[in-house]
């Protein structure tokens, strides 16, 4: 670890230490009662992607010369606030997206917490509207728990 330390005159000091020590950039820090919940995917640290946890967005478009690749980020980022906003209060997990050729598969855990044919409409209403927007064929593969702890890997 290369530190230094220089002196500004009398009572100032320039405190610099290598960029490497400092990761902490999708780590979850530990609470006092040890209560915070968190999910398999938030408990893996970022290098785990690719070993332990999955990326959250499936697409070709960040390949080299690949075509609309800032669209594609922004398209993703409106689809899970659309569908956070829309399932208000019942999204338990991350929103994986993956694309395929000109589709879009958007993949969440949910809560049991409201009726089926509530559940049944919400699903043709954002598959209907995401289709609309996106110009492509959009499917929710939605996975159901009774409680919002049933996700919960562990505590920190």
């Amino acid at each position: 670890m290369a530190e230094s330390h220089l002196s500004l005159g009398n009572n100032s000091a320039l405190h610099t230490s290598a960029v490497c020590c400092r990761v902490q950039s999708g780590r979850y820090r530990i609470t006092v009662k040890r209560d915070r919940p968190l999910t398999y995917e938030m408990a893996n640290p970022p290098h785990f992607i690719g070993h332990r946890k999955s990326w959250n967005s499936w697409n070709t478009s960040t390949l080299k010369d690949a075509l609309r690749p800032s669209q594609t980020a922004i398209e993703d980022v409106f689809i899970r606030k659309f569908i956070t906003g829309t399932w208000h209060a019942l999204v338990c997990s991350e929103i994986i997206i993956k694309r395929q050729h000109n589709m879009i598969r958007i993949a969440a855990i949910i809560r049991q917490a409201i009726h089926p044919r509530k559940m049944y409409f919400l699903i043709g209403y954002t598959e209907e509207l995401l289709s609309y927007w996106m110009q492509c064929p959009v499917t929710l593969e939605l996975q159901t728990v009774a409680d919002k702890k049933d996700v919960v890997f562990k505590y920190i």
